[in-house]
């Protein structure tokens, strides 16, 4: 599946500090790669609705780790999935009287254009089930072969306890999972399973719906097993970070986890689980079910600048449930606008004293590093420097966005005041590296 084009980053002097993200399997922060490979799988959309602010929301909190770990110098590895089979598009499919490939084409169609309007960069693979199929029925043999499947009424099921560490990802009890799980697309009350907790990994051939062959009779697969064999499969048994949603952690990264250390072994899947938290809209969950949901495409149809949505996105730190209003997109809109007025007094400043720096091959371009009279510490220039040390700083801790915008706020304050010349260009280029804001 294609992914999207990646913007242009600027090459920053020097280099960050590693990467700390809160855990959620060790409820603590921790250092989200480590040495000179970094590694991320990112749960993708089911795409019959897209693009809502609560997914711009998390696909940019992980923009933001990637943006801190190539910064940092690492080689990133990112992978994503799209789950373009699955009851929750079927039924929309069947609900509008659309065929269901129709329906998860313009949908994963407009996912890309949203992204790339918002500037977040690409995974290496955008990896969609369906194109899977091979994967997840190789992991599914591997599976069975450990004696950890069974079947029930053709359906197959993967068996909880097959898994010594299952419920290390969420810490949840059994009452709790339960209940999600019912919740969250589970089946704990179907008859004959051997627990209520297992997750079907093959779901047999239905009347109307999509299936294909398998070792196990016709079907498509699970959701969990899904990102299993997709993760695993392109970035290693084992890898830095799985990524997604707060409501993601049980039961889905939680099953994810436990197939991955049946099929490989104890030590496979992710040291690090990152969950972002809920956008609501007049203090309701933003989700699907609901119907309350804010689309990025609609807000870039009625003229707002992408910039000033990243920024409003931005403006809450990723692991809070915070609460999108008009109110916060207008605030996000002066935000912009005032630092745009900073980065032209700065600019006007160096003309008028001619102290412009050097930026050895432009600050805009791929690989051109920013450099001269920004990056020194001496002299106006030195708040550039200054600046670029407090966005990196506040991103390597947990990603704290908010705290990096504050830092880029101060420094607006004196530019408007006129204490900020031959700082501009490092302060747009940090700006769009790291925030990934285009000024």
């Amino acid at each position: 599946m294609d992914t999207w084009p990646a913007a242009d980053v600027p090459k920053l002097p020097g280099r960050a500090p590693e990467t700390r993200i809160w855990d959620t399997s060790s409820a603590a922060l921790t250092v989200a790669a480590r040495g000179a490979q970094a590694r991320l799988y990112a749960c993708g959309i089911t795409p019959y609705d897209a693009t809502h602010i609560g997914h711009a929301a998390t696909y940019a909190a992980w923009d933001l780790l990637v943006r801190a770990w190539r910064d940092a110098g690492c080689q990133v590895s990112y992978v994503q999935n799209v789950t373009d089979v699955d009851d929750p598009l079927l039924e929309r499919a069947a609900r509008d009287g659309e065929d269901w490939r129709e329906l998860a084409a313009r949908e994963i169609k407009l996912y890309r254009s949203d992204m790339t309007a918002l500037r977040v960069l690409p995974p290496d693979h955008l990896i969609g089930a369906v194109e899977a199929l091979p994967l997840i029925e190789k992991f599914n043999l591997v599976l069975a072969d450990r004696g950890s499947v069974y079947d029930l009424d053709g359906d197959v099921y993967f068996s909880r306890f097959a898994d010594p560490a299952f419920g290390s990802v969420s810490g949840l009890d059994p009452d709790t999972m339960t209940e999600l799980s019912a919740e969250r697309g589970g089946d704990p009350a179907r008859p004959g399973k051997k627990d209520p907790l297992d997750p079907m990994v093959w779901l047999a051939e239905r009347p109307g719906e999509p299936s294909w062959p398998s070792e196990f009779g016709p079907g498509r697969p699970g959701w969990h097993v899904e990102c299993t064999a997709i993760a695993t499969h392109y970035l290693g048994d084992s890898f830095d970070v799985q990524a997604g949603g707060r409501d993601l952690v049980f039961p889905h990264h939680e099953m994810s986890a436990a197939h991955a250390r049946v099929a490989l072994g104890e030590d496979a899947f992710a040291r690090n689980y990152a969950h972002a938290g809920m956008v609501r809209l007049d203090g309701e969950k933003m989700s699907k079910s609901l119907g309350n949901l804010v689309f990025v495409s609609k807000l870039l149809a009625a003229g707002h600048d992408p910039m000033a949505i990243r920024l409003a996105l931005l403006a809450h730190h990723y692991r809070t449930d915070w609460d999108w209003t008009a109110e916060g997109l207008d605030a996000a809109v002066q935000r912009l606008a005032t630092w745009r007025s900073a980065l032209a007094a700065a600019d006007a400043e160096v003309g008028a004293v001619g102290a412009v720096g050097a930026v050895a091959g432009g600050a805009g371009g791929a690989g051109g590093a920013v450099a001269g009279a920004d990056a020194g510490n001496v002299g106006p220039g030195s708040r550039g420097a200054a600046t670029l040390a407090a966005i990196r700083a506040r991103i390597a801790e947990d990603l704290d966005a908010p705290g990096a915008l504050a830092a880029v706020d101060d420094w607006a304050a004196v530019a408007l005041g006129g204490g900020a010349a031959g700082s501009g260009r490092l302060v747009r280029a940090a700006v769009d590296a790291i925030l990934g804001v285009a000024l």
